[in-house]
Order: C-alpha cells, then sequence, then structure tokens
C-alpha cells in the first residue's frame, strides 16, 4: 500500500535563482510546496561570489545542489540559462512533473509559460518586487514576507478594513450558472480565483481565509452539506426557494 502512495505522489523539483533573491527565502519555499508532493531535485543557481557567500550556508543546510555559473562576460547572467535548460531537460526526462522556481525575475516568465505548455504544475516563490508578468504566467504565486518586515500604516488600515473584492462575486456569479443545483464548493471557488490571479489570496484582503471573506458578501450566502461548504448568489438561492 506505501509503495502504490508513493508512486501516485506529485514530484517536486526546487529550482533557486540564487543571484536574484535572499537565502531566507528557502525554508519558506520548501513550507510552499510540500503541500504538493515530494521535493526529488533541489538546485541554486547562482555565481561563485553568490555561491561562495552568502548562500553557501542555506544550500548546504537544506541539501541544495549548487550550480555553480561563471559569468564569460561583465554584465551576463549566465545561471538564469543553466537553470531554463536544466528545467527543460527535467521535463523531458519525466524526472517530476511540478516545478517550484524560486525568482522574482520576470525573464522566467516564458520558461513558465512552456512548462505549462507540456502540462506541467508551475508555482513561483517570489518577493513583492515579483512584476505581474511572472506572476500571471505561473499556476500560483507566493510572496515571502521577510521576518523583519512590517506592515505599513496603510496596509494595517486595509487588513483591518477587511476590503470585499468586486471578482469574488464575479466569481460565483459565473461558476453558479454552470451548476444544476446553482451553487459552487468553496474549494472550487478557490481554485477559479487562483487560477484567475496566481497571487490571489484571502489574507491580501484582510481575511483569514476563503470562508470569512466570503460571509462578508451580503449577496453571497453559504451553506455546509455533505462535508463542503458551498456558496451561491443570494438572489438565487431565494429564487430556487421560490420553486
Amino acid at each position: 500500500m506505501t509503495s502504490e502512495i508513493n508512486s501516485q505522489e506529485k514530484r517536486v523539483a526546487v529550482l533557486v535563482d540564487c543571484d536574484n533573491t535572499t537565502p531566507e527565502i528557502l525554508e519558506y519555499a520548501l513550507r510552499v510546496v510540500a503541500q504538493f508532493g515530494r521535493v526529488v531535485v533541489r538546485r541554486g543557481y547562482g555565481n561563485h561570489s553568490t555561491l561562495a557567500n552568502k548562500w553557501q550556508d542555506a544550500l548546504v543546510r537544506l541539501a541544495f545542489t549548487p550550480c555553480l555559473q561563471y559569468q564569460y562576460a561583465s554584465g551576463k547572467n549566465t545561471a538564469d540559462i543553466a537553470l531554463a535548460l536544466d528545467a527543460v531537460e527535467i521535463l523531458f526526462d519525466e524526472r517530476v512533473d511540478t516545478f517550484c522556481l524560486v525568482t522574482s525575475d520576470s525573464d522566467f516568465a516564458y520558461l513558465c509559460r512552456k512548462l505549462r505548455e507540456r502540462s506541467a504544475m508551475v508555482y513561483i516563490v517570489g518577493e513583492e518586487k515579483t512584476p505581474d508578468a511572472l506572476r500571471n504566467a505561473t499556476d500560483q504565486f507566493f510572496e515571502f514576507q521577510p521576518p523583519e518586515a512590517t506592515p505599513s500604516k496603510d496596509q494595517s488600515k486595509q487588513v483591518a478594513k477587511k476590503q470585499k473584492p468586486k471578482m469574488l462575486k464575479s466569481a460565483v456569479a459565473l461558476l453558479v450558472t454552470d451548476s444544476p443545483e446553482g451553487w459552487v464548493g468553496l474549494g472550487a471557488l478557490g481554485n477559479y480565483l487562483r487560477r484567475s490571479d496566481p497571487g490571489f489570496t484571502p489574507k491580501k484582503f484582510g481575511h483569514s481565509g476563503l470562508l470569512e471573506m466570503v460571509k462578508t458578501f451580503p449577496d453571497l450566502t453559504t451553506k455546509y452539506e455533505g462535508g463542503t461548504h458551498w456558496v451561491t448568489l443570494r438572489e438565487t438561492n431565494e429564487n430556487n426557494n421560490d420553486k
């Protein structure tokens, strides 16, 4: 039974652009990908000054293979090309079916698109500076917040305010039209929102979870049935009750 379960487990490659980010992000990235499967490839890419200094301890401690790339000319980043080529090779060798790229460099957006075209799942762990071009090229984007970072006064006000993004109601309205019962499961709703916006998370809008977020909308209603939370438009629910 154990071997059968392991054979069905997703295999993940974590490829780190060490020249573009900091070692503090590495443990966060591993916690993120743990939910998707077993990490079978761990590699960190960078030039000599990057890998020999600030990244050495982190790569050794967390069992990453350092992939040293010398700069053949000033200003040329050969580590990016090495990472991209290795990702394609790993994909075609069928060693993994899921990739996690740790970077904020939008140059990897094309790589993400190509991997997804080949049916691979692609996640990005990056910093706040990550451009939308890279965020939207992935299945899901995870933003790393340095421990010392504290929210600004404006951000604190936004969290306390518990925002109600219009896209949530629009998503429910769209999804319930395809449901014969007029309800959408909370899990399916969350998946749709992440596919629409890979960086979506309720915490960004001041909520601890999606269910809490949904309940702040007066024109949405929920029910718990069959071990699942369901969501619909209140007007849809009232119309169904009238029938």
